[in-house]
């Protein structure tokens, strides 16, 4: 039973070669030897102190014991069952566990051959080729970002009372050689589980920097192009400052750069109020995407001068039909309104839905029907109608 303590006497066993895997143990106090046969004589593979933890091998991969454990002097061990042990294994990172998995794999290999057993056979198990293909999809992430394989595509905002285009967000894709395009959501979320999503976040504000300088130049009138950013670049030291410097190095005037800020962040209000305040500090604007989803919390949002409010897809989906939704977006507008942000409403397909917002007086509509993410190139070709 997990957590019971076991005491040794010295020369006692606490397992022996070929013993079911039931218990794996922590060592508290004295010393074990661990031991295994090679070849008719005992060989001794390792001698372990206090803190070590002991049989573990055999739990994780449900084998047979390979060695036997003998304490040295008296010992007291706590007990590690099998449930305690794939518990957190299984709420690790897929990637540790492909690692854990195959590490396993080649000392039970190499005791086993050392013992004169043959060796174990390598069998993939599901996590370690997850893990190995999360690994794999992280190198080639970052053979892209050096070769330039990523792409930036950018999608317009309308602002709804002059009916021009105000601005547009920067969107990265990757198309990867093998699989084709991959989803955002694969990708960035494998970025963000390391700090690779730091130098794909400096990537996109430098090609977003430069996108802007065209697309004001080529419109004749002040634009801007917003940018998110994770949580994990957030606390990344200098991230501002770097931007900051990208914009001017641009010539860009400082509100040509908007941050957007995913709902889920404003959750850490100190790092977020720090942050919005700097921003202001230096001209910049700062966006809340996804507003109405997920984490997005109240009693957050009055120590949180957010500039703009960017409201979630679903709601427009479902305004025109359900009276409750229309509702909410009601209200939604009201409280940009009174907190003095500006509105923008994601998700916008028709022209009805268009002439809603419109009659609610929202700020800006992004969507499909004010047009689908371009590369930069695309959208300059057609300047002249795009920015009239």
């Amino acid at each position: 039973m997990g957590g019971g303590l076991v005491r040794l006497a010295a020369g006692q066993a606490l397992f022996r070669e070929g013993d079911a895997p039931t218990t794996a143990f922590i060592l508290e106090r004295g010393q074990v030897e661990i031991r295994a046969r090679q070849r008719g004589r005992e060989l001794v593979l390792a001698v372990l102190g206090p803190g070590a933890i002991i049989g573990e091998m055999a739990v994780i991969d449900e084998a047979p014991r390979t060695a036997t454990a003998m304490a040295l002097v008296d010992c007291e061990l706590i007990a590690l069952d099998r449930a305690q042990i794939a518990e957190r294994i299984a709420s690790s990172d897929p990637i540790i566990r492909a690692l854990l998995q195959g590490t396993l794999q080649r000392y039970r290999s190499a005791l086993l051959a050392l013992q004169g057993r043959g060796s174990a056979p390598a069998v993939a198990e599901p996590d370690e080729a997850l893990g190995v293909g999360k690994m794999r999809l992280e190198s080639q992430l970052r053979a892209a970002l050096a070769d330039g394989g990523l792409d930036v595509r950018y999608q317009p905002l309308l602002d709804i009372p002059s009916g021009r285009i105000a601005g547009f967000e920067a969107l990265v894709r990757w198309t990867h050689p093998e699989r084709g395009p991959i989803s955002p959501e694969e990708f960035i979320a494998l970025a963000e589980e390391t700090s690779l999503i730091v130098p794909v976040g400096e990537y996109v504000f430098d090609t977003a920097c430069a996108a802007a300088r065209e697309f004001i130049d080529a419109a004749g009138r002040p634009l801007f192009v917003a940018v998110n950013v994770s949580a994990r670049q957030l606390r990344a030291p200098g991230l501002l400052e770097r931007v900051i410097a990208r914009v001017d190095a641009a010539g860009l005037p400082r509100g040509s750069i908007k941050i957007e800020i995913t709902e889920s962040q404003a959750m850490e209000p100190v790092l977020m109020q720090g942050f919005i305040g700097l921003c202001h500090d230096h001209g910049m604007r700062v966006a809340l995407d996804d507003f109405g989803t997920g984490y997005s919390h109240l009693a957050q949002l009055h120590r949180l001068p957010f500039d703009t409010l960017k409201v979630d897809q679903s709601f427009v989906r479902s305004m025109l039909s359900e009276p409750r939704a229309m509702a909410i977006v009601e209200a939604i507008v009201a409280l940009a309104r009174a907190i003095r942000a500006t509105l923008v409403v994601e998700g916008v397909e028709t022209a009805d839905e268009l002439a809603a917002l419109r009659g609610l007086g929202c700020d800006y509509a992004q969507g499909w029907l004010v047009g689908k993410p371009e590369t930069r190139d695309s959208l300059l070709a057609r300047a002249a109608s795009l920015f009239a």
